[in-house]
């Protein structure tokens, strides 16, 4: 097994390293242009709790120059103070009437998602000042998991996830999944529960197998298509008019038309071909080396973070495509490649496909879209980041880029789990470096899009300021891989929130990038620096 190669990891074009042809051309003659941009670290705040979500979704206020952060460990919001971003400092707690799964910040008003217990009952957004003061709390729908405001601040739109509890007889049973709509116009304090509409998914009931003939994955035991889809992160056009919200489980987008609180589509995100050049995956922790090649693999999206941005006049939304089942305890879909039945038909090497060295530890489906014996073969996430158009069709994939890329970087780490050192090739079988968190940020005078990578840590960043040919930019790790995970001296670990601070808003007039990692309990604020070059 190879061992420790280096510590933080950061490099800006890894053109040179032969992974990617990021060909910053066509630079005219005379004075340094910005060519891109690279992250570096300048301040960090550590709670001191290893892998107990001490920090997960990130938000800034520019006015106080505070960052909140979610620390479902403590069941609080931690609030930081950057004045001084090379020095975050905990400064308060706000404290919810539950645990608290995601918040947003805009205008002075905290809002925060609050599941219920059991998470099955209906939970709650509660709004707060900065300084921890609370203004109001109205009911939403259960598993509140995400919320965001509308770019003129009016309205907080809330995913409701509505996940079952376990799909036993005599549990808690299986919610609707929602989304909440919360009309703020009028000031957050006078919120009451008459400015919450809901837009549910009961219209989709009975049309299950239109769903699943177009690629929705409706797979709950037992379940309607309401009870099925399950909401988990918004984005919301520039007007204010429209949100797309992901279906994780489901491979699906939900687009709502806010003003009438209604799903108008479900659109299905479709299977992305390993096979296809520069598609390809590493498929087994089992064979100890990387292996990033084609193989007759299907990657269900499956996106988690999600986020929106408009280029001459469309709407585009980029998706960090982390993958997700449902591993419940009277129902898991997961199997591994090599369980499976295979078609002679469809696969007449079946055998040697599924030795433990090739497809056999890759873990897929055993639910839709899977039959028995399998004529097609699923994975879970795409390991990639996406763009879509507003209707939901494929613009651009960053393809096998973020293993390719990784692996260039750090060969001797590539593929590792993020709670331990030493863990080489520990996650080819199961969504590679794993794409969680994704945020979009203007600086320099072009558009962003900054992908944490869950696993094996750091983020990626490309520039998107043309959708359909999105191209590599910088990437960096601040994990120490010879330190000491659960001592706390392995740096950053499991990137989840991220919240781009635009010049405008910084304390130091500096664009900066705050990141939560959840595994390290720590949060870490970056300088976003201009590379030049002509």
């Amino acid at each position: 097994m190879p061992r420790h190669r280096r510590a933080r990891t950061t490099v800006t074009v890894v053109a040179a390293a032969g992974v990617l042809a990021t060909a910053f051309s066509g630079q005219a003659a005379g004075a340094p242009a910005v060519i891109g941009i690279s992250l570096v670290p300048i301040g960090t705040y550590a709670t001191g709790i290893f892998d107990g979500s001490a920090a997960e979704i990130v938000a800034h206020d520019a006015a106080s120059q505070r960052l909140f952060v979610v620390n479902a460990n403590a069941g609080v919001v931690d609030v930081l103070d950057i004045a001084d971003p090379a020095d975050p400092t905990l400064i308060n707690t706000i404290v919810a009437s539950g645990e608290v799964n995601s918040l947003a910040v805009r205008e002075g008003i905290v809002a925060v998602a609050v599941q219920s217990d059991p998470v099955q009952d209906p939970g709650s957004v509660e709004l707060f000042d900065t300084d921890g003061n609370a203004l109001a709390a109205v009911q939403v729908g259960a598993l509140p998991d995400m919320l965001t405001f509308t770019p003129d601040g009016t309205t907080i739109v809330v995913a409701n996830e509505g996940e079952p509890a376990g799909y036993c007889e005599g549990d808690a049973g299986d919610p609707e999944g929602s989304v909440s709509i919360i009309d703020i116009s009028a000031g957050a304090g006078g919120v009451t529960q008459d400015d919450v509409r809901t837009a549910d998914f009961r219209a989709f009931n009975g049309r299950a197998g239109a769903l699943r003939a177009a690629g929705v994955r409706i797979f709950g035991p037992g379940a309607s298509v309401a009870q099925d889809l399950e909401p988990e992160y918004v984005a919301i056009s520039d007007d204010g008019a429209t949100a797309w919200v992901g279906l994780q489980e489901n491979n699906a987008f939900a687009v709502v038309d806010l003003q009438s609180a209604t799903v108008t589509e479900i659109l299905p995100l479709g299977y992305k071909s390993h096979l296809a050049s520069r598609q390809g995956l590493d498929a087994s922790d089992d064979d100890g080396k990387i292996n990033i090649r084609t193989w007759p693999v299907r990657g269900m999206y499956m996106p988690d973070g999600l986020d929106a941005y408009e280029r001459d006049g469309e709407t585009f939304i980029v998706t960090a495509n982390e993958g997700d089942a449902r591993d419940y305890e009277c129902f898991s879909e997961e199997a591994r490649i090599g369980d499976l039945r295979l078609s002679p038909a469809a696969f007449p090497a079946a055998r040697l496909l599924q030795q433990d060295n090739r497809l056999g530890r890759l873990k897929t489906t055993t639910a839709f879209p899977t039959a028995d014996p399998a004529t097609a073969l699923y994975s879970y996430g795409a390991r990639s980041f996406s763009i879509r158009d507003a209707d939901g069709n494929l613009v651009f994939d960053s393809g096998d880029d973020f293993e390719r890329i990784t692996a260039a970087v750090d060969p001797v780490n590539f593929n590792s789990n993020n709670d331990e050192n030493d863990s080489f090739d520990s996650r080819s079988d199961d969504k590679g470096p794993e794409p969680e968190g994704i945020e979009i940020g203007r600086a320099f005078g072009s558009t962003f899009a900054f992908i944490g990578l869950e696993r094996v840590g750091g983020i990626m960043v490309y520039n998107i300021d043309s959708p359909e040919d999105a191209h590599f930019v910088s990437y960096v790790n601040n994990r120490d891989f010879e330190g000491d995970a659960e001592a706390g001296t392995a740096g950053d670990l499991g990137p989840e929130g991220i919240a781009f601070i635009p010049r405008a808003d910084s304390p130091i007039g500096v664009p900066l990038l705050a990141v939560a990692n959840e595994v390290s309990g720590t949060t870490t604020v970056y300088k976003v620096l201009p590379v030049l070059g002509r």
